[in-house]
């Protein structure tokens, strides 16, 4: 099966700010080292069905596949990263989606 993109979605709350930022200016340098783009964060999303609205932050980014995807998950350097994102937020989730395979 030929590589298909993944796209991560997190969802988390935001608890102490300054552990955040520290996080957040270090995660774009990581991402951009595994060939990941960064799509969209929203802090208001709208649940149109389902019985709860994940709360706080929705956060989408993306990976050309899930090799890339999973490495960056478990560099070294992000996983020391990540306990910025640790402390400052109660973490509901990070999940990966994979795209749909080249037509032809």
């Amino acid at each position: 099966m030929p590589d298909v993109p993944v796209y991560m979605i997190a969802n988390f709350e935001i608890e102490d700010a300054e552990s955040y930022r520290k996080y957040e200016k270090g995660f774009f340098p990581i991402l951009k080292r595994f060939g990941g783009s960064f799509f969209t964060y929203d802090d208001s999303t709208i649940t149109l069905e389902g019985p709860d609205a994940p709360p706080g932050r929705i956060v989408i980014f993306q990976f050309p596949s899930e090799e890339k995807g999973r490495a960056w998950y478990n560099d070294p350097d992000y996983q020391a990263l990540s306990e910025f994102r640790r402390a400052g937020t109660k973490f509901h989730f990070l999940t990966m989606v994979h795209g749909l395979p080249p037509r032809g």
